[in-house]
């Protein structure tokens, strides 16, 4: 089963005078990274939330946006910083005797001291509040696993039809390569011949053609792609994480792919080599998107 990294799911949920809205997204991460936004007063639901959220998300990073709307969040005191007030009312009785000064404060203008007030907000235990947050938070969730595994399958069918172009070129490869050294054997024996003057060392031709076959065989590394190739598609299929797996066996691809690069002394096999590391740059790109 191939699950995408990507993704979005928005869910709302309201009870009462409560509503609740969860937005997450989803994005590309070598491990599992969860950023929760939600009101301060919120926050001891953190670890809980974080906690269902890695029953779905196992790998990538997810931000969660969480918007609270309702009465009962929160407990209003107004504060009043009875010590100041003195020192204002103080100060200002002193100033009046010795500018004689005839004006007066109201209380109007005294409320109007943000210095002097303050208000306090307290969390207020809401039963209600947990449950109408976690609708919403399970909706998001199931929206957003849904567009994940739908990615997967796009990212499944489009993995399967790389792997089948690449097949194709591994079994072009392996039907040509034997000919490689009988080419080689063809053109050394017309270099030799018009050297000599026909006078050719059989022996000899033939030790050169076998040194050549040996440096350029390239059928360990095509048995080796075989297997890569079985064990690629086999993790498709799995229903844990893939997506670690199938990078490290694209690097093992694309590894025995530039040995034979390296070994390759044929404009033929050159040409497959360049297709064959076009469809894995191409794999490489999808399987970063896979959980």
């Amino acid at each position: 089963m191939v699950v995408s990294m990507t993704g979005y799911g928005r869910g709302k949920a309201e009870q009462d005078k409560i509503k609740v809205t969860v937005e997450m997204k989803t994005v590309n991460h070598r491990f599992c990274e969860f950023v929760i936004r939600l009101p301060r007063q919120l926050l001891v639901l953190e670890d809980k939330l974080k906690k269902k959220a890695n029953e779905c998300i196992r790998r990538g990073r997810a931000e969660i946006f969480i918007t609270v709307i309702g009465e009962g969040l929160v407990s209003k005191k107004l504060m009043v910083d009875w010590e100041l007030t003195n020192q204002f009312f103080s100060l200002m009785n002193q100033m009046k005797e010795k500018y004689q000064l005839d004006t007066s404060v109201t209380l109007h203008e005294v409320l109007q001291l943000e210095e002097l007030l303050s208000v306090e907000e307290e969390p207020t235990e809401n039963k209600d509040m947990e449950t109408v947050l976690f609708a919403a938070f399970m909706e998001a969730l199931e929206n957003l696993k849904e567009m994940r595994l739908q990615e997967g399958i796009e990212l499944y069918n489009d993995l399967q039809e790389q792997l089948g172009k690449f097949q194709v070129v591994v079994d072009e490869l392996k039907q040509y390569a034997p000919s490689v050294s009988y080419q080689y054997r063809e053109r050394l024996a017309q270099k030799l011949n018009d050297f000599t003057n026909g006078l050719v060392e059989e022996s000899r031709l033939l030790t050169e053609v076998a040194i050549f076959a040996d440096k350029a065989d390239i059928n360990e590394e095509l048995t080796r792609l075989e297997s890569h190739k079985i064990q690629f598609l086999n993790a498709l299929e799995h229903k844990e994480p893939i997506g670690r797996k199938l990078d490290f066996l694209v690097q093992e691809m694309n590894r025995e792919v530039n040995t034979i690069g390296s070994k390759a002394n044929d404009s033929t096999i050159t040409k497959n080599v360049v297709e064959m590391k076009s469809l894995l740059e191409k794999m490489k790109e999808q399987v970063q998107n896979i959980e």
